[in-house]
């Protein structure tokens, strides 16, 4: 029982810290992509069982989908569509939805971004994963040249038949929430294509750490990297900490950490393995 209270409050924990990750943008569509803005509503909790081991993204459309459930105005139809060519599965709509009666398409994103000016030639380019692999351009690309284009697709009327949409009468919207971090010691960026208010911390490289030689660490996994820092965790020492963030630079991984200082403040970052 204590296990489960102990799961339970943790999966609370990760929901909250999704709530109140901003939107990456708001009113102004960017690379056509339009927000899903919603009204502020209380706080609510997360009510819904979560499978076990469930991977970052996945945890968070049911964070999406117990969100909207709160609002009388949205009334969910379906979630996590698989649309198929014959046997073959050529991709899945997040969400299906009525908002105020009208039929909405939502595509769910939650991602964190690294700003790297050496990388690509324009603010936006500069916005990368903290594993390199991916890119907030590409996100964008993917969304409005494959994601949203698939509602078209002749293999998706039969999920509109059973849903009783018409294509034509269903509003598209993306729900792209982001926590952003930028090099140490950079307060702010000027550009304001993105919400400002996404920028939640820094990052560092592993020759960096030394000037935290004085502080307390701790190292979350993934599905905790949503959680704003807090004290009542199990706080490492700075060589504790080197010794597995160098374990991580030898497999390429970044980590994200927080960073308690002598006098209190935590600090969220990510140390980079690059």
């Amino acid at each position: 029982m204590l296990f489960m209270t102990q799961k339970s409050s943790k999966i609370q924990q990760q929901y909250q810290g999704y709530l109140q990750t901003p939107l990456l943008w708001n009113e102004n569509p960017l690379f056509e992509l339009h927000q899903l803005i919603l009204p502020e509503i209380p706080t609510t909790i997360f009510c819904r069982s979560l499978p076990e081991n469930l991977r970052l993204g996945k945890r968070v459309e049911h964070f999406v989908f117990n969100e909207l459930s709160q609002y009388n105005s949205i009334k969910l139809l379906a979630e996590n569509i698989q649309i198929q060519d014959d046997y073959r599965t050529i991709g899945e709509l997040d969400l299906f939805a009525l908002n105020h009666e009208n039929p909405i398409h939502v595509e769910i994103v939650y991602k964190f971004y690294i700003y790297d000016d050496t990388v690509g030639n324009s603010y936006l380019e500069h916005w990368i994963g903290p594993n390199r692999k991916d890119s907030l351009v590409e996100k964008l690309t993917k969304l409005r040249d494959k994601q949203l284009p698939l509602l078209y697709r002749k293999e998706t009327q039969t999920a509109l038949n059973n849903l009783q949409l018409h294509v034509n009468n269903t509003k598209q919207y993306v729900y792209f929430k982001a926590q952003l971090f930028l090099p140490l010691g950079t307060q702010e960026v000027t550009e304001t294509l993105i919400n400002k208010d996404c920028i939640v911390g820094y990052y560092i490289k592993t020759k960096q750490l030394e000037q935290f030689h004085h502080c307390k660490f701790y190292i979350l996994n993934k599905a905790d990297w949503l959680i704003k820092p807090h004290t009542n965790v199990n706080w490492m020492s700075y060589s504790a900490c080197f010794t597995l963030l160098h374990a991580a630079q030898n497999n390429q991984l970044s980590e994200c950490c927080w960073i308690k200082h002598p006098n209190g403040v935590i600090d969220k970052c990510f140390v980079v393995w690059w």
